[in-house]
């Protein structure tokens, strides 16, 4: 058994609430970079570009990249050979948010009631999801999330007889009611199976997925690709103005479901899909 004092993960949240907010993963921008390239639409490549500039200023580590710096989504795989010491493990996450935000002069968007509104001052409580796996390490993820994009996300609980068509055709629709409202090109996570909160926590952690891996799964592969391409044919392009890039990357994470049931979720990121992550 190895023990960690929970005051670590706390720094390390901070750390990585900052970093989150100031710079992308490389696959990210590799692909963002790489669709400037393939753009022919004027203003689309220009977009793009001012995109590529923004993401370089922001690597400078002054400003962050968008001005909603988003709800704290903080994932956690904690090793079963763990033992934690110095407090609760929920308290620490909030902790390193709250030091995190207040440090790197983050915007702080959380309302401590959704209808009374009343904003918590440091951006807690993060949205802390907890996954007990073997070893004796401890994995975070900080993700923050904005909500132009999270505004525009769904959920469905189709019949199973809707199949892997009535899936394909609902996020693609979902996609196109969107619009620009996500400032695309966005990214779309797209979580099947489990039941309604299951489905809707594969959708956010889909998200995860690094740009350039593809599903391990040659059959949910073939249908990201496949749904990349009907969105990307939308036409509706980076920020809305037309052009071959409205979505960057699809990825799907699927899980057993009930007989009676086929749930599918979709989360959209913007073209700012922020994480980063640390091992204790």
């Amino acid at each position: 058994m190895r023990e960690l004092d929970t005051a670590k993960i706390s720094e390390a949240v901070a750390s990585l609430c900052i970093e989150a907010n100031h710079r992308l993963e490389e696959s990210t921008k590799e692909c963002i970079s790489r669709r400037a390239c393939q753009e022919d639409w004027a203003p689309a490549k220009a977009v793009l570009d001012i995109i590529e500039e923004n993401i370089a200023i922001a690597e400078e580590g002054e400003f962050p990249l968008c001005q909603d710096t988003g709800m704290a989504c903080v994932f956690i795989d904690l090793g079963q050979e763990v033992h934690l010491t110095g407090g609760l493990l929920e308290d620490a996450v909030n902790e390193g948010v709250r030091r995190g935000y207040t440090e790197g002069y983050l915007r702080k968007s959380i309302v401590a009631d959704p209808l009374r509104r009343t904003n918590t001052g440091d951006n807690t409580p993060a949205d802390l999801v907890v996954r007990m796996v073997a070893g004796d390490r401890v994995k975070i993820t900080v993700a923050p999330k904005g909500f132009g994009s999270e505004n525009m996300s769904q959920i469905r609980m189709l019949p199973p007889s809707a199949g892997q068509k009535g899936v394909e055709d609902f996020v693609v629709s979902v996609c196109e009611k969107a619009g620009a409202n996500p400032c695309p090109p966005i990214v779309v996570g797209v979580g099947i199976g489990g039941n309604f909160n299951k489905s809707a926590l594969l959708a956010k952690r889909a998200l995860l997925t690094p740009l350039d891996q593809a599903n391990p799964d040659s059959y949910y592969a073939d249908m990201e690709e496949r749904l990349l391409e009907r969105i990307n044919g939308l036409g509706i392009g980076p920020q809305g103005f037309g052009g071959r890039t409205t979505a960057l990357k699809v990825s799907i994470l699927c899980a057993p479901t009930h007989i009676a049931g086929l749930p599918v979720a979709v989360n959209i990121n913007c073209h700012v899909s922020r994480h980063a992550e640390a091992v204790l």
